[in-house]
């Protein structure tokens, strides 16, 4: 599997579906919706699924070359059905094999059934029967009492779909309908999942409609109707969410890698950065705090000769990185300086000034960064750090950032780093390196590996502890890498954006100021709400990693972040906390029984709904004073998380020092004001090691998920 599935259709033998409307047009002229599946097939391709036809030819191993699923649709004899394809519906011996051999070693299998099966001249039954399931001939219909018909016709059946509140691969299913559906048999396969039921006031009663089942490495769905997800039917109820559950949760068993493997030059593994990447790990251990280093401990001579060694591998690897020529022709004058200068406080700026990775934004192009720089998250010392990285910016992510226009944006991968990037830090900011004084700047990378690799592992382990059932969507984006660093690519540019856009009554950046750290908690994440916003309305134009990065957010936010680090301050923590709560109090979330889940259906619009009233916060906070809405934004937070019990902010404003300085009401602020609850404490605890664990991690860490 690659990033995203392969879905081949089967049209070879006498389908009674067809993948293109104008050719459901020859077989059906009066009503060709009746016998198309080009809208079940564009709704996967937006979600960047590749679907293909089998037009002609055998199902052999060559027909299901690269394929990560198999959808047989409906074959029938020409005297029962209108059909597509010149091969009767009957498969060969020899393609069975090739289908259950597909399934076993990994591939998903896709079977659309039909009412009086026996009827159609297929034998599609013998297929199943490989798999221990069989559809039982006859037609399904509704009493007029039980209430179950759907547009009062007896055969259009509401389904029960089973397992109550939509989870795992029912997430967001809760309404169905199948017209004129047969049942399946599931006594051979006591593997098998049944999705979806006849009612009890149906004949037959309590029968199954829909089953899933794994099988060898691989997974197999079985529909007794195929009309629900035609173009006439796939838009009505939840039937287009349900096809791509299917279809999902049936690709998702061919297991994508789990890590990538770098397709540049091999810069890490040449001398002169092994070299380098030494004399840089030795003459950070003799830098102070500020990057100085202090004769009385530590040899001079010693380090200057390591900055020449240095300098001698920058030459070395420069002609790797034509495109940071004038950066790395600078970088050793700054050095010499430095040097010259007796080892003090080091200046790169005039350095810095001259690595414009922003102005070469290729995806795959690679950079050597040298810097005495702290690592946010990480290091706080500037000290050097060298790193290799590469820069992703496939033509999907450039379109994108066409509409967001963040020219400053980076998203970028590790290939190779020094100690103080064996850490949390993720990001690459200009503010973080040495300098005389503070230039403006011009870029910023995330290193959306990193952050990919431990959202994998971090959602992998929560989801296993809280007996979560993820999505197929969330389940393929937590199996594959190369997704996941895709995905934070996107949410980082729009996120990123946010910052200095919409409603602002304050510096966006104001953690640097002195101020209580629940603001830039609501900063982190308005900017994170409005990246789910905009990628529910991206997911509606059809764009392929949207449903992802909603996803992303959202486990992001609610697993990772309010246990991740100390709780002084600990403002990514807050919002998380705040987003859970509010999900919540929504009913989108729910405790219960010790399991999680998730009104899937509900979710984006809970979501987007607190987006905006963290939004209408910031446009009426221009109307107040600082303090003001320092007081305005604690109010709101409280509403759905408690304060600590020792909070004087708490008490109200009568109890704050208002006429006095402002730096009196920061300090009255708790290190943690806002405690964890007791679900956070207890999976804080649960899940200590995992967290520990993502420090440092990248795409290519063993085990990464």
């Amino acid at each position: 599997m690659g990033v995203f599935p392969k879905v081949v259709v089967e049209q070879a033998h006498s389908s009674a579906w067809a993948l293109r409307r104008d050719v459901a047009a020859t077989m059906n002229p009066a009503n060709p919706a009746d016998s198309s599946l080009e809208q079940a097939a564009e709704t996967l391709r937006a979600r960047g699924f590749d679907v293909v036809g089998h037009q002609d030819g055998l199902l052999d191993a060559a027909a299901l070359d690269g394929a990560d699923v198999l959808v047989i649709d409906h074959p029938s004899d020409t005297h029962a059905e209108r059909v597509t394809g010149d091969l009767p519906p009957v498969l060969e011996p020899a393609e069975l094999d090739t289908v259950v051999e597909f399934v076993e070693q990994g591939g998903g299998l896709v079977v659309l059934a039909e009412c009086d099966q026996d009827t159609y001249g297929n034998n599609v039954n013998e297929l199943l029967a490989r798999f221990g399931l069989h559809i039982t001939s006859t037609t399904v219909h509704e009493s007029l009492e039980g209430g179950r018909r759907f547009h009062d016709n007896a055969t259009w059946v509401l389904a029960e779909v089973e397992g109550g509140l939509g989870q795992g691969l029912l997430a967001g299913v809760d309404e169905l309908c199948f017209y004129r559906a047969g049942v399946i048999d599931v006594s051979g396969a006591p593997d098998a999942q049944v999705l979806a039921r006849t009612s009890s006031t149906a004949y037959p009663a309590r029968e199954p409609l829909a089953v899933a089942l794994p099988y060898g490495a691989g997974r197999v769905v079985v529909l007794a109707d195929s009309d629900l997800v035609g173009d006439d039917s796939i838009h009505e109820l939840d039937h287009r969410r349900f096809w791509t559950n299917l279809v999902t949760w049936a690709a998702a068993a061919r297991k994508p890698r789990t890590t990538v493997t770098s397709i540049g030059s091999g810069v890490e593994r040449s001398p002169e950065w092994l070299a380098l990447k030494a004399a840089v790990e030795e003459l950070r251990l003799m830098q102070a705090k500020d990057g100085s280093i202090d004769a009385a401990e530590h040899d001079h001579a010693r380090a200057a000769a390591l900055v020449e060694e240095m300098k001698t591998q920058i030459a070395g690897l420069a002609p790797r990185f034509p495109h940071d020529a004038d950066y790395l022709a600078q970088l050793p004058l700054d050095l010499t300086t430095w040097v010259d200068g007796g080892f003090a406080k080091p200046d790169f700026l005039d350095s810095l000034m001259k690595f414009r990775p922003d102005l070469c934004r290729r995806d795959g192009i690679e950079h050597l960064v040298v810097f005495p720089m702290y690592t946010q998250n990480g290091n706080l010392d500037r000290v050097f750090e060298a790193i290799l990285l590469s820069v992703q910016w496939p033509d999907w992510l450039a379109k994108v950032e066409e509409t967001y226009d963040n020219k400053m944006f980076l998203a970028v991968n590790f290939i190779d780093f020094t100690p103080g990037y064996d850490t949390n830090s993720a990001v690459l900011f200009p503010e973080t390196v040495a300098v005389r004084e503070v230039p403006k700047f011009s870029w910023g990378a995330i290193f959306c590996d990193r952050e990919g690799a431990r959202f994998r592992r971090v959602v992998s382990a929560a989801s296993e502890l809280l007996s979560l059932q993820l999505p197929p969507d969330a389940e393929r984006l937590v199996a594959s890498q190369e997704l996941a660093q895709s995905t934070f690519a996107m949410w980082d540019m729009i996120h990123d954006r946010t910052h200095s856009h919409g409603d602002l009554p304050f510096d966006p950046f104001m953690i640097k100021q002195r101020m209580p750290f629940w603001m830039y908690a609501l900063e982190e994440l308005r900017c994170d709400l409005n990246t789910f916003r905009q990628a529910v309305k991206l997911e509606d134009e059809g764009q392929p990693y949207a449903r992802s990065v909603q996803l992303a957010i959202l486990f992001d936010r609610l697993f990772r972040f309010p246990i991740t680090g100390d709780r002084v301050r600990n403002y990514d923590g807050l919002g998380g906390q705040l987003m859970f709560a509010y999900l919540h109090k929504a009913g989108a979330l729910h405790w219960t029984d010790n399991r999680l889940s998730f009104d899937w259906r509900r979710v984006p619009e809970v979501v987007v709904d607190l987006c905006g009233r963290v939004e209408e916060l910031y446009r009426t906070g221009i109307d107040r004073s600082k303090v003001g809405h320092w007081l305005a934004a604690y109010e709101f937070v409280t509403t759905y998380v408690a304060p600590s019990p020792a909070s004087a902010w708490a008490k109200g404003p009568q109890a704050l020092p208002l006429d006095g300085p402002v730096k009196a009401l920061v300090d009255l602020v708790q290190p943690d004001e806002f405690p964890l609850n007791v679900f956070y404490e207890a999976l804080r605890k649960k899940m200590a090691d995992v967290i520990a664990s993502t420090s440092g991690i990248t795409a290519a860490t063993p085990d990464a998920a």
